[in-house]
Formats: structure tokens, sequence, C-alpha cells
């Protein structure tokens, strides 16, 4: 069915307002089927199929579209429809939609909503942004321990219904306070005359609503759960995060450190909604602070001007040589960042990095090394192109290519760590920004070396 009714078959019927057959069909498919239906039609049409949409069906759909197209919708509903729709979302999605639109909006939306929901979603706004407690949810089944399994299971079909998730369930004390959570299929397995306190175990994990939203996806990833509970500082249960959010979360962060990785400033919206001068902007900062930096393997070059006049057959390696230096000291930042993100690495390991990494940079270069040797040697038309003392550059330019490659290969690994322990992003240690450091001192290692090894012969 989905195949057939496609954006074309939709307008058309909206054309004939055959309204009734629309509204039985869409009803027909999942939630997330009709938001992507929805996904290449104009706001105003989508508007109007909201409007003909059961509301809580209508809220699903609007709960799997992207927050930009979201905002555009609101704009093209009346404030009844606007009003259905923001009363019937997840809190947290709603959350979510509120705190990405311009404040004055986010105020007037907020006023169309019912008195409960309008006192949960300035409860969430109230937390700072980027918290824990803007990503949860209050939409929890919460029990007492004195409960029989079966008076739980009663009250789980009583007020389970517009949960976020029924897998788990939140034991609380008469002050609100956590004492456990439950899985449900411990809870259908249990004797339904057994109370709860003797079905618990009392262990269980938490998050804190003040912790950042990256917190909650390492102990997501940890715990390998679909929902954790969320306290306040001093142990009342406050609401939960569910494992679709924390999916957004880590997404998100891993979309921002690539961007950082590609020296480019994390972009705020998708890459086609972002205007032409705010790309240039985000792209244009990192770029000048290469070139900058690219400015001291100018300088660099410049001391060396009297052995390059001397022997312009060096020039001809450069490239070579920083290529070399700059791709090595790329995989170790690489490597290490990522290491650093999934907590595979501590800033305790530095030591044992630095160890692999000498390791690692000494092999890889005596790999490129004997490759550069042996290509400069045995080539054919050496002597018309190098001199007569080609063996020497060989060596020259062999040596050069290990002693880059290991310079590389520790700058990039001890950066990040060195950035994280200062408390800024690892990724900002980007592929480009280790290669132009790499550049800088390549050029004075080639030139050294060149000094000593051909001295009294190119020199």
């Amino acid at each position: 069915m989905l195949g057939a009714l496609i954006g074309p078959d939709i307008i058309e019927m909206i054309q004939a307002r055959q309204f009734t057959e629309l509204r039985k069909t869409l009803t027909a498919l999942p939630a997330h089927s009709v938001a992507e239906l929805f996904t290449d039609m104009s706001p105003q049409d989508v508007a109007i199929l909201f409007r003909i949409l059961p509301r809580e069906f209508a809220a699903d759909i609007f709960e799997y579209i992207e927050l930009e197209q979201q905002e555009e919708i609101l704009r093209a509903l009346g404030q009844e429809g606007v009003a259905a729709v923001l009363n019937e979302m997840a809190p947290d999605d709603r959350t979510a939609l509120l705190e990405e639109l311009p404040g004055a909006l986010a105020q007037k939306l907020i006023t169309l909503l019912s008195p409960e929901e309008r006192k949960i979603a300035k409860t969430l706004l109230g937390y700072p942004e980027g918290s824990i407690g803007r990503l949860m949810t209050p939409d929890y089944v919460a029990v007492r321990e004195t409960m029989t399994v079966t008076e739980v299971l009663d009250h789980i079909r009583k007020h389970g219904r517009d949960k976020e998730t029924l897998n788990v369930i939140y034991v609380v004390d008469e002050k609100g306070m956590l004492i456990d959570d439950v899985r449900l299929r411990e809870l259908i397995l249990a004797d339904p005359n057994k109370r709860l306190q003797e079905v618990m175990d009392r262990q269980f994990n938490t998050l804190r609503a003040d912790q950042e939203e990256e917190e909650a996806v390492k102990e997501f990833q940890r715990l390998d759960r679909v929902a954790l509970p969320v306290v306040d500082t001093a142990g009342h249960l406050v609401g939960m995060v569910t494992v679709d959010d924390v999916l957004d979360v880590a997404e998100q962060a891993a979309t921002e450190d690539m961007q950082r990785m590609g020296a480019v400033q994390a972009l705020e919206a998708p890459y086609m909604d972002v205007g032409f001068f705010e790309m240039v902007r985000k792209r244009a900062v990192w770029l000048a602070v290469l070139l900058i930096g690219e400015m001291f393997t100018a300088s660099a070059m410049g001391y060396f001007e009297h052995e390059l006049q001397r022997a312009l057959v060096l020039s001809l390696f450069i490239p070579l040589i920083l290529s070399s230096g700059g791709n090595s000291g790329s995989q170790a930042s690489t490597l290490v960042i990522r290491a650093l993100a999934i907590e595979e690495i501590t800033l305790r390991d530095w030591w044992r990095i630095l160890y692999r990494e000498i390791g690692s940079g000494l092999a890889l270069g005596l790999v490129l090394g004997f490759m550069t040797f042996f290509r400069i040697g045995l080539w054919p038309w050496a002597t018309r192109d190098y001199g007569e003392h080609y063996w020497m550059v060989a060596v020259t330019v062999s040596l050069s290519v290990i002693g880059i490659v290991m310079y590389g290969t520790i700058v990039g690994s001890m950066l990040p760590v060195l950035l994280r322990r200062i408390g800024l992003d690892p990724a900002v240690s980007s592929a480009p920004f280790v290669a132009t450091l790499v550049d800088v001192c390549g050029i004075i290692i080639y030139f050294s070396i060149a000094a000593t090894l051909l001295r009294g012969t190119l020199l």
C-alpha cells in the first residue's frame, strides 16, 4: 500500500477533497511510514492532513518528522491544530522541538498547551540546555513495593496506555524516592500473589537530571538498557530516558566530531539548510588558522633557502615527505580521538599510547623509508633526474621519511590527549590541523638531515 500511495496521489486526493478516504488510508499505515510520505510535501498540504487525522495519530507522525519540517508545519497549522499536536506529543520530543524554535515562538506555543502539559513543558525547559533533564520524559509508571504483582499489573493496565515505555516499572517510596526498577518480564513470570518487595533486588542504575546528555549515551552503552530512570540530586524519581532519544544524541555528537575533525566548526542545521554566508563563516575560521600555520612552513623553507639553491633536487621530495608525515599523524589522531570518545582509553593511558605509537611510527617509517630508498635508487634515469650522488639523495630522503612519520605519529596521538587534559574537545586536533603542525617540523627534519648527510657532496 505504501508503494502505491506516493506524494502525488495524496495531493490529488486533497485537491479532490477525498478526506474520508485519505483518513482511512493513512491511519492504516504505521506512523513512521506516513511521516516518510510527508517529507516531500509542502507544509500547507501536510497541515491539511494533520487536521483530518486523529489527534493521537497525528502527534505520533509529527514526532518522526525532522525538526526543521516540524517548524514549517506548525507555522502552516492553525492555532487549534498546533495545540492539538503539541498536547499529544511525547514531552521529550516536544521539548526538543521547543528548544530549537526562536524564544518568542516557543513561548507562544507553550501558552497553547493544556495547564498540565504546560507545567511539564516548563519543568523540562527549566533544566540546563544539553542536560539529561531536557532529554527525559515524565511519562513513566511508578508503583509501591507493598503492592502485589497482580495489583502492579492492574495498575499498568489502568495507567500505562500513554506512557513512553512499559519495559521497566519504577518502584518509589512514599516520598517519591526511587528504590528499584523492575523489568516487565520479571513481573509477568512472578507469582501473582507475591508482593513487589519479594521480586525486587534493589540493584539499579540511574541518571541525574543535571548531567550532560553525553553521560546518558555512555551509560546506555555500558548497561545495554532500553530505558534508565532519572533522579534529582536528592534521589527523587523525576523522569526516564529511553534509548531512541539517546541514539539521537549520539548521532548528533558523532556528526559534530566528524565536522570538527574535518576542520569545520560544527553546523547547527542540516547541510542543505545552512545559509551560504553561515557555511562560509564556519569553514573560513579553521582555514584561516591552517593558513597561518602553513605560513610557518614557508618561513622554515626560507630558512633553508641556501640549501635549496645549491641542491634543487631536494625540493622534488618535499611533497612526498610532508604528505607521509601528515598522513601518519592524521591516522594516529583519528584512532586516538575515537578511542577516547568511546572510552577504550583514558588520560591515564597516555604513556601506553606513546609507547605503542613510537613503535608503530618506527615500523611505518621503515616501510615507507625502504620504499622511498628503492624508488630513488633503482630509478632508471636516477643519474639524469637526481644527479651523480643519487644514492646519497635516496638515503637522505629515506631517513627523513622515517623521522617525519615517527614525529607525525607521536604528535597525532599525543595532541588529542593533551587537549582532553586541558578540557578541550579532542576532535579539534583534526587531521588538517595535525598535518599543518607536521609540515613545519617536517621541513626542519628534512633539511637538517640533508645538511648533515650531503655536506661535501651536494651541499
